[in-house]
């Protein structure tokens, strides 16, 4: 009778023990865990801390007990395997209860340790308060915290599967939360573009999200934490939950001398056989092969982990199953959204390419999770990238419903070496409630068959604001707004021209066809219509704006902007609903005439706005609207259309998954008092611009000098620092940070900081410099660097032109602290809400 061993439970070892069982009654079967559990569900414990899942037992999916009693497995808890002894094929283990060591041979080995949570060595990062959440004793503490010392913040390190998931599930539980990210964005399987409309979303949400910052160190402050950034920032919490990273577990077979990668992942053949012949390895321990690509790598997720189990079950047993890799198929709940991936990326893609002349294209649309028409349909975000002969190298999806199903569908294609014409033909069930007679799938094998037959070009995002931002090109393009009417009220990209769909045909002698046409619309379907008929009708450079500008907005909100503190929370954490100018948040709504409601959950756009604007057309002045819509960018897009239009947008709340808002036609005051409102500043134009392009002193001396001006107005003021401005941003000591040779030599030449500054005229030498500051300080006026001050503490924006910085040399880490970075599209968008714009 063969004897197997077992070490880790979990996913890949208890599914092997299972799978052994069913295939072989007479083996001797003996797993060993260390801790006190040796199947529970992982994925579960962040939902069981928010009460999403209220049993604790219900996350125990198997006991040492029932393993015995169901498949005669011995299963031998708190026993921790110290050593393999290869030659003797024996190892050494240690009963942790009783302090016992004894040896147990085997005729086969399988390792399934796992990995375990990631702890850099940050000063302090053993605090007492300081916790990772990876096992059910790791649940349980947090759990205690959570309810018993009702901490009021806590701040998340890392922004992954588990982090993210847990900052929702202490969101939910009342806490102040902080996910603070040393990437530039949550959620790496994804791509930026992809993650940003999740940053979108934990703004949302309230919860505060700090990207590009990395932590230095810990400090214990009485009952709190201090966590000391990188920026110099410091956040304090009650608790600290670190969501790092995982590493494989592999110390048991390097001591073995079994062959590992560098990372400590240990080396299997497709039968999963280590480089002992009686070893085996499974779950996130080990290196597999990606799917997709062939390269090696390591994925640890519980569904490949599983499945390794049950191949290296049936190959213990005799069998010769290879393991045909992993495609890093994932889902995760995020807040309000769902975001999904499966195979490879797009970061992931530019750097094989570099390396193996990879080609690929890529396609983003945006849908309806069903049929629009029936209610409760959400939108849903889509990415396909794919090679030139349609074979799909990956996929993500952003949503709030129907995310799974769809990746899923891809994944299921892509494992049958299906491509994106396989997804143009998929049969797949239809009915009003769950989807739409072309389902999003589909419409991505469309829209990718399009671009390789030629039929539809798409510019992203990006290239559309280096476009904007790239005066050579100013005149060669032309920008075409499809949208109706009433939506440009609500955005409008800057200097684009205005042809409805609908009249386009009859005005195309008004574009330049020696130009190219950007058609854009909401969310694509227009434009592409647009580009049809700008093509056939000889305009040969067409380029349609990826997903519209639905999409595009997402790209430039800047909500989760490090320099923002949460907002409207309640006592509890919670967050609250964005009231009207004026309102204390208790603010009743109108009580003199009958509310009057509409559903517009699911509409296409324009759909909601076009019948907010028909609805409001048959109101008397001071009534009221209540409007629910299921586009998650709704409630910004009738805040800005309330703005121009002169109507006042009471409140906005969110309710499971609509947005709910409340407008007042008209702003005056209302029959019965209860509301009294002037108009919105915005509906007449008060903000400030500034572009500061000098360095000279007296001229960033003006600038600012303005700009504290108008802010003690009461005005929104925005600076953009640009070329030779941004030196008055750099910080006086010298940073230490990359840079070539030229950009080396662009900082050593200019001014670093506001003390290197010069006059304009009559500097003398640096004398004329040092008389205006006397004269400044015996006048008592403020010097620049008071200003400054006054200014960030007055909440003018300072931003700062990223592509200038580019072309300077200048880093991020060289600008003072406070300045946000942008492109000329941020500073043009509050250029809109401007009735002053100055060019310094």
């Amino acid at each position: 009778m063969s004897k197997t061993i077992i070490i880790g439970g979990v996913a890949g070892g208890a599914t092997a023990a299972a799978r052994l069982r069913r295939r072989n009654e007479a083996m001797e079967i003996v797993m060993f865990e260390r801790g006190d559990y040796i199947s529970y569900a992982n994925c579960g414990l962040p939902y069981y801390i928010g009460d999403v899942i209220q049993s604790r037992d219900a996350l125990l999916l198997q006991t040492p007990e029932a393993m015995k009693a169901k498949f005669n497995i011995d299963v031998r808890i708190s026993s921790e395997v110290q050593k393999i002894n290869r030659n003797a094929q024996t190892i050494q283990v240690r009963n942790l209860k009783t302090g016992e060591e004894y040896e147990e041979s085997y005729d086969t080995l399988l390792i399934a340790t796992g990995s375990s949570p990631l702890k850099p060595p940050i000063p302090g990062i053993d605090g007492s308060h300081i916790y990772t959440l990876w096992t059910i004793p790791d649940t349980d503490i947090i759990k205690e915290v959570v309810t018993k010392e009702m901490p009021k913040r806590a701040a998340v390190i890392g922004g992954g599967f588990i982090g993210l998931e847990m900052a929702e599930n202490l969101h939910k539980a009342g806490i102040e939360v902080t996910i603070i990210e040393m990437q530039d964005q949550v959620m790496a399987p994804v791509d930026y573009e992809m993650a940003q409309l999740l940053h979108e979303n934990i703004s949302a949400n309230h919860v505060e999200l700090i990207l590009k910052d990395g932590v230095s160190s810990f400090e214990t402050v009485e009952e709190h934490t201090v966590i000391h950034l990188k920026s110099g920032r410091e956040i304090i919490a009650d608790m600290v939950l670190l969501s790092i990273g995982v590493h494989p577990n592999s110390e048991l077979a390097k001591g073995a001398g079994l062959e590992l990668n560098s990372r400590g992942g240990i080396i299997v053949d497709e039968f999963l056989r280590t480089s002992d012949e009686h070893i085996y390895a499974v779950g996130d321990v080990i290196e597999v092969d990606h799917y997709v690509s062939g390269d090696k790598t390591m994925i640890p997720l519980a569904g490949p982990a599983n499945k390794q189990g049950r191949i290296c079950a049936d190959n213990i047993d005799g069998e010769q199953v290879s393991y045909k890799g992993t495609m890093g198929t994932s889902v995760a709940q995020v807040f309000d959204l769902t975001a999904a991936a499966v195979g490879m990326n797009e970061k992931a893609l530019k750097a094989a390419g570099k390396q193996k002349g990879i080609d690929y294209e890529t396609v983003l649309i945006n849908q309806k999770s069903h049929a629009g028409y029936y209610p409760g349909a959400t939108p849903i975000t889509l990415k396909l990238i794919f090679d030139r002969n349609g074979s799909i190298y990956g996929a993500q999806i952003v949503g709030q419903d129907g995310v799974d199903k769809r990746i899923d569908t891809i994944a299921v294609t892509m494992r049958l070496k299906g491509t994106i014409y396989d997804l143009a033909e998929l049969e797949l069930a239809y009915a009003p409630p769950y989807s739409s007679a072309k389902d999003p799938v589909n419409m991505l094998g469309f829209v990718a068959q399009n671009v390789l037959e030629g039929l539809a070009s798409f510019i992203e995002y990006d290239e559309m604001d280096e476009l904007l931002t790239d005066e050579d090109k100013k005149n060669t393009y032309i920008i075409l707004d499809v949208t109706e009417d009433v939506e440009r009220m609500v955005f409008s990209i800057p200097d684009s021209v205005h042809i409805p769909l609908g009249k386009l045909r009859s005005r195309l002698g008004e574009l330049d066809k020696d130009k190219l046409i950007i058609p854009y619309c909401a969310i694509g379907v227009r434009s592409y219509n647009a580009a049809r008929i700008l093509t056939q009708n000889g305009f040969s450079q067409v380029k349609i704006l990826s997903a519209g500008t639905a999409f595009y907005k997402s790209m430039h909100d800047q909500g989760f902007s490090r320099n923002r503190e949460p907002e409207n929370r309640d006592s509890r954490g919670n967050s609250g609903s964005r009231l009207a100018d004026g309102d204390n948040g208790e603010t009743p709504l109108c009580d003199c005439k009958e509310i009057t409601i509409i559903n517009c959950c699911g509409l296409q756009c324009p759909g909601p706005i076009m019948k907010v604007h028909e609805a409001l057309s048959g109101l008397k002045e001071g009534q009221i609207l209540q409007v629910s819509a299921t586009d998650m960018g709704f409630a910004k897009d009738i805040d800005a259309w309330c703005r121009r239009t002169g109507n006042l947008l009471i409140k906005t709340e969110r309710k499971d998954r609509e947005n709910i808002v409340y407008i007042k036609k008209g702003a005056g005051r209302c029959e019965c008092g209860t509301i009294q409102a002037s108009p919105p500043s915005s509906a007449i134009p008060q903000g400030k611009t500034l572009i500061v392009f000098s360095g000279d002193l007296d001229k960033v001396l003006a600038s600012f000098i303005i700009a504290n001006g108008a802010a003690a107005m009461g005005r929104p003021v925005t600076m953009f620092f640009t070329f030779w401005g941004l030196n008055a941003l750099r910080k006086e000591e010298k940073q230490h940070v990359q840079k070539s040779a030229i950009e080396k030599m662009f900082g050593t030449i200019m001014p670093r900081g506001t003390k290197k500054l010069k006059l304009s005229k009559m500097n003398m030498g640096g004398m004329g410099t040092k008389m205006m500051k006397k004269v400044m300080k015996d006048k008592n006026v403020s010097s620049l660097e008071e200003l400054m001050n006054h200014a960030l503490a007055g909440g003018i924006k300072l931003v700062a032109c990223t592509m200038s910085m580019d072309v300077m040399g200048i880093k991020k880490e060289e600008l003072i602290d406070g300045v946000e970075f942008a492109g000329v599209t941020s500073y043009l968008g509050s250029a809109e809400e401007a009735n002053v714009n100055l060019f310094v």
